[in-house]
């Protein structure tokens, strides 16, 4: 292994006991957890300068850990100059031209593999500044699960760390290599060691606490989706005369978007609902045959609904409407107030699809309802777009980063 680092010293802050194998501070060194692999496949580790100091250094832990490897450290002009490839190299970087790491013939697989540690602004940086690495075969992988750093916001599931993509990949080239699940387990114990700290600006309460970020798109839509569950319900008014919320609901739908799980369910009104409703709902009497009560509802909706999921509805009527199918009072995202366009006001939903031109999958439910959360969906995912495609860095993804 070899490591070449010019011209760069740590932050002033940062000068303080530290262990110089992890680069954690002393009382936080995990260095005896990091495994020894004898890897076949050399990886060269290109680091961006800005990433050399970072307290969550994973290139540093892949380093460490692979004998057959080797971590540049300079800025780009100077990578540029010390970068040495073999013939069968290849690089880690996914994007249009990409292969499957794994649908590559074994003849064909890279003697050396190049793996970028950076933001994905600083990647790209990499790959436009370092001429070498032009020609490069590049490849991808296709994470089986999303990204364990949840100490560095991931846009995107399919976004990895430098060392869950490092393991991936050496798992495709080498299955046979042993210790790769031990690197995961080294940075698994990482993870949770800073989670756990009560001071840490990662810790769980605070990583709970911050809710918007670029373009005031609430925290919740940047990082993984799998919890995120959109909702739609339609209501009838209530009893006359009635105080609280004059309107009950009566028709509610919903997709978690992991797995794209539904939920739908009628529920039953004291009388009948007039021909004129069912048809604005484009509904009919026989679909609220089998309507629940609303106590039914609620238990139906607590089997579907996961503690740690997020709800998210289009506007305050929703919002109400949640609250009576769950009266616990869950996580709530009104995507209404979700300012994103500083300045534009869009009246309705129909308003917003058509002037932001979104795409909208076809309906996975009966109904206006059904329509309606489509075009939620829709939103929600257009809003993750924003989020994560920030051309001035606002919102940056950790490390290097590998996409399907």
């Amino acid at each position: 292994m070899q490591t070449l680092t010019t011209g760069v010293q740590p932050p002033a802050s940062d000068f303080r006991e530290r262990c110089y194998g992890c680069f954690r501070p002393a009382s936080e060194c995990f260095c005896a957890v990091i495994p020894t692999i004898e890897n076949k496949t050399e990886v060269l580790i290109l680091q961006h300068m800005r990433e050399r100091f970072h307290p969550f250094n994973t290139a540093r832990i892949v380093h460490r850990a692979l004998r057959n490897s080797t971590l540049l450290v300079a800025h780009t002009k100077d990578l540029a100059a010390k970068i040495s490839l073999k013939p069968s190299a290849g690089i880690l970087y996914p994007g249009p031209g990409a292969t499957l790491l794994a649908d590559l013939p074994t003849d064909q697989r890279p003697e050396q593999l190049v793996v970028l540690d950076g933001t994905w602004h600083h990647a790209k940086t990499l790959v436009r500044d370092i001429p070498a690495l032009h020609g490069l075969p590049r490849y991808q992988l296709a994470p089986a699960a999303p990204s364990r750093y949840r100490i560095r916001r991931e846009p995107s599931e399919s976004f990895l760390s430098t060392v869950e993509a490092t393991v991936a990949a050496l798992g495709v080239l080498e299955p046979e290599t042993k210790g790769l699940d031990q690197l995961l387990l080294a940075f698994d114990h990482m993870v949770e060691r800073q989670l756990a700290h009560p001071k840490s600006e990662h810790s769980r309460h605070r990583l709970g606490g911050r809710s918007h970020t670029f373009k005031n798109i609430p925290l919740a839509l940047l990082g993984n989706l799998d919890n995120v569950v959109v909702a739609y319900g339609e209501s009838a008014a209530g009893k006359p005369g009635c105080l609280g919320d004059p309107h009950v609901p009566v028709y509610w739908v919903a997709q978690r978007l992991g797995t794209r799980e539904g939920f739908a369910c009628t529920i039953r009104t004291d009388s009948p609902l007039p021909e004129y409703l069912l048809r604005h709902f484009d509904l009919t009497s026989s679909h609220f045959a089998g309507a629940l009560s609303l106590k039914e509802a609620q238990l139906a909706w607590a089997g579907f609904r996961h503690a740690s999921d997020t709800v998210a509805v289009f506007n305050q009527g929703s919002a109400r409407l949640l609250r009576q199918v769950s009266p616990d009072s869950p996580k709530c995202l009104v995507l209404k107030s979700v300012d994103f366009h500083p300045g534009r006001r869009y009246g309705t939903l129909d308003d917003l699809v058509a002037a932001e031109g979104l795409q909208v999958a076809p309906s996975q439910h009966l109904g206006r309802a059904g329509r309606r959360l489509a075009q939620v969906t829709a939103f929600v995912r257009h809003l993750y777009a924003l989020g994560t495609i920030s051309a001035t860095g606002e919102i940056l993804i950790s490390e290097t980063v590998d996409a399907a």
